[in-house]
């Protein structure tokens, strides 16, 4: 996956809007100004994405690209690093699962 098309997925989120307010490398995506993803544009390509306590926990043990959320409350964020480890299709998944979790 590669920004355009994550770009265009998180957008594509009715009411989705994206915005920089933590700087030009932190690309934001809001809905109702609450967040559902941060995109790290600076270095290897990432997002952070909300997710339910115990399933954040899992995903962790599942795979070695997700993280506890960077500079986000650990319980509740996770980051998910973009180097082609999870299917594209498994990352549309949990953007889902984030933006339904702030609506």
């Amino acid at each position: 996956m590669n920004i355009e098309e994550l770009r265009e997925y998180c957008i594509s989120k009715p009411g989705a809007e994206e915005s920089f307010p933590f700087g030009d490398n932190t690309l934001v995506f809001k809905k109702n100004g609450k967040i559902f993803a941060l995109v790290n544009l600076d270095g290897d390509l990432s997002i952070n994405l909300k997710c339910e306590p115990a399933l954040a926990l899992e995903l962790r043990e599942r795979f070695t690209s997700v993280i506890p959320g960077y500079h986000m409350n650990k319980k509740h964020w996770n980051t998910v690093m973009l180097n082609g480890s999870v299917p594209d299709k498994v990352t549309f998944s949990w953007i889902d699962h984030s933006y339904d979790l702030i609506r």
